[in-house]
């Protein structure tokens, strides 16, 4: 039950994107068609989970062991790097339609502070252990897949919609991302 509750909260109550502000850039720039920002999110679920395994274990068993804390912050991004070349390479073998259509913003998932955040919040939750992390980590990250997945479904409807020409495009789209950030605080009480 533990873990449901820490799932629960991190894609409703804590939500990366629209509660912490982390993860903007491709929030917004991934958004405009749902197929990419379901393929962005898929992305950055494999990214964020795997990453926070490995910065967890490296942190714990490394790093914390040789008195070498203050290094945490530059091995995770270079594990981070490592995971989102790894992540390009088999989208490009295994779907190069997905891999074209992300284009500039799957590398950017290297330089998405979600990502840093999210490994780096894991190791300080209380009462922190690998599995607690994990799951956290995968509950963070659906609730960015769930965000962008909305915001994107959003956006597509926008296109049809008659808008008045100062609204159109990004200022639509950040009204549009304040009003579902809104919408998620509603679910502050549950957790």
């Amino acid at each position: 039950m533990e873990y449901v509750i820490i799932i629960i909260s991190a894609v409703f109550v804590n939500n990366v994107v629209l509660s912490q502000f982390l993860g903007i850039c491709p929030f917004i720039g991934v958004s405009k068609k749902v197929s990419t920002a379901a393929g962005m999110s898929g992305a950055v679920i494999f990214v964020i989970t795997l990453a926070t395994l490995v910065t967890y274990l490296l942190y714990q068993y490394l790093l914390v062991p040789l008195n070498l804390g203050y290094l945490k912050t530059i091995m995770f991004i270079l594990v981070i790097a490592t995971l989102v070349q790894m992540v390009e390479i088999i989208l490009k073998k295994i779907s190069p339609a997905l891999y074209q259509a992300l284009g500039v913003f799957l590398p950017l998932i290297t330089t998405n502070c979600a990502v840093l955040g999210v490994a780096l919040l894991a190791i300080g939750l209380p009462e922190a252990n690998l599995i607690k992390a994990v799951v956290f980590a995968f509950g963070i990250s659906l609730g960015f897949g769930l965000a962008i997945i909305i915001f994107s479904s959003i956006r597509e409807q926008l296109e049809l919609a008659n808008i008045p020409k100062g609204m159109q495009g990004v200022p639509i789209s950040l009204l549009i991302a304040g009003l579902l950030s809104l919408a998620f605080m509603g679910f502050i009480g549950i957790v």
